[in-house]
């Protein structure tokens, strides 16, 4: 991959990467997921008395079963802010925005969701209770073009909130803005109408988990199909048949995992099919944001992103495809 562009971006967001908590806030920012924490840090960097917080979410793969700890509460209890990525994601925060005064950004807003085509899980194919995750898929981070919506929300709001920062928010969103899109162009065009080509036929997904819909429509590509699953909800055996077939009817050489979710089912189809196990990555959590980090994979962890295009072109190709020049 040419290494003009990450230096680019490196010029860009370094001083944004810095740790986002300060002592004495007299604004602080409670983000619901690990995306818009780091979105909403690029923001507020330099912001004098701006603090910004993130749940314990990214400690599960699915916050549909996610239940607020000892600590988040305390979070929510000092918030100013609450960024939160609306769509439904955030059903186990209900009770508590009802009970808070602060401000609540939906990053969602101006976002064109689709529908969601999780499976339906129901007590005739599983024994555990069923998931209900809503009429729209909530996880449209996974595309690059809804992170600098995102952005644009937060600097919104933020603005609002805080007016007599408004320059300094305004500021830090351009220069966001500006390096999402480069590294969306490097992504896109550096990596995958380069070397997509490669795979012959385009490549259809099959992913155990519901939340890559936005990924492949970022790539131009078909999402066939999608199970959500989790340790203890395995899929049922109509479902293990309906992908089994699947796999053979389109010759799929691969099927993806979520890094955080079960692959018992996903291994077994391998095993019955013959094609490769992946993971892909929903971008979840990572580490703190470090200025002293400058490997562009690390930087700020959303441009993780790339790991995922690069999984799947590797993957089909069954090989590892090295950029060149």
């Amino acid at each position: 991959m040419k290494k003009i562009i990450p230096i680019l971006i490196l010029a860009l967001l370094l001083p944004s990467c810095a740790p986002a908590g300060r002592p004495e806030a007299r604004l602080t920012v409670v983000c619901t997921t690990y995306p818009i924490y780091l979105f909403a840090a690029f923001v507020t960097e330099g912001v004098e008395g701006v603090a910004v917080e993130r749940l314990d979410t990214g400690s599960t793969s699915c916050l549909h079963d996610y239940t607020l700890s000892m600590a988040d509460m305390k979070k929510l209890e000092r918030a100013d802010v609450i960024a939160v990525n609306g769509a439904g994601l955030e059903e186990f925060l209900e009770d508590a925005l009802a009970a808070s005064d602060a401000v609540v950004i939906d990053c969602s807003e101006g976002v064109e969701l689709l529908e969601n085509l999780s499976h339906d899980h129901n007590e005739d194919d599983h024994d555990h209770d069923g998931h209900d995750h809503g009429h729209w898929d909530p996880h449209y981070w996974m595309d690059p073009e809804n992170a600098r919506i995102m952005v644009s929300n937060l600097r919104n709001y933020l603005v609002l909130t805080d007016p007599d920062y408004a320059a300094a928010y305004e500021k830090n969103a351009y220069r966001s803005d500006i390096a999402l899109r480069v590294y969306q162009e490097e992504i896109m065009g550096d990596v995958w109408e380069k070397y997509s080509p490669q795979l012959g036929e385009p490549p259809v997904l099959i992913t155990f988990h519901d939340g890559f819909q936005y990924f492949a429509k970022a790539l131009g590509i078909e999402l066939l199909a999608s199970i959500e699953e989790e340790a203890g909800s395995e899929a049922s055996a109509r479902e293990i048949v309906e992908i089994t077939e699947l796999v053979k009817e389109y010759n799929i050489p691969v099927i993806f995992t979520e890094v955080n979710g079960s692959d018992a089912t996903a291994r077994a189809i391998a095993r019955e099919t013959g094609c490769r196990v992946a993971q892909l990555s929903m971008l979840m959590d990572g580490p703190e944001p470090k200025a002293s980090d400058l490997e562009l994979g690390r930087l700020c962890n959303y441009f993780n992103y790339g790991n995922n295009v690069v999984t799947v072109v590797d993957s089909f190709a069954g090989r590892r495809v090295v950029p060149q020049g």
